[in-house]
């Protein structure tokens, strides 16, 4: 696990899905759309920021979708069982020690960790 890694990723993600949170609940938009289209806005946001963090963390695309994939799962998970906050919190946890994997992965592949 690269530690500075997990810590950058966790940092980045939660920055992007906090400012597209505040984003969106700045907009006019009736709570209605949110019950109704939350399924879908809510991974679909995810996503996005999951490539905005690959980019800025210099992260394979592919690879961090997967992150994304496992700390979504997670989320939903923890979600049902709990909280909308408490499944964010788990997605996010999921997602950065996934992503701090990928120093160990590139080091068991022969390459450099960075």
């Amino acid at each position: 696990m690269d530690r500075p890694l997990f810590w950058r990723a966790l940092l980045t993600q939660g920055l992007l899905v906090g400012l597209l949170f505040g984003t969106l609940a700045a907009l006019p938009l009736p709570h209605g759309f949110f019950e109704r289209w939350g399924f879908l806005v809510g991974p679909v946001a995810w996503a996005a920021c999951a490539l905005v963090s690959a980019r800025l963390l210099r992260l394979p695309l592919a690879f961090v979708l997967f992150c994304a994939l496992a700390g979504g799962v997670a989320g939903v998970l923890v979600l049902l069982a709990a909280s909308h906050l408490a499944g964010m919190v788990a997605a996010l946890l999921v997602f950065a020690a996934s992503c701090s994997g990928y120093g160990t992965l590139r080091e068991s592949e022969g390459g450099s960790a960075r």
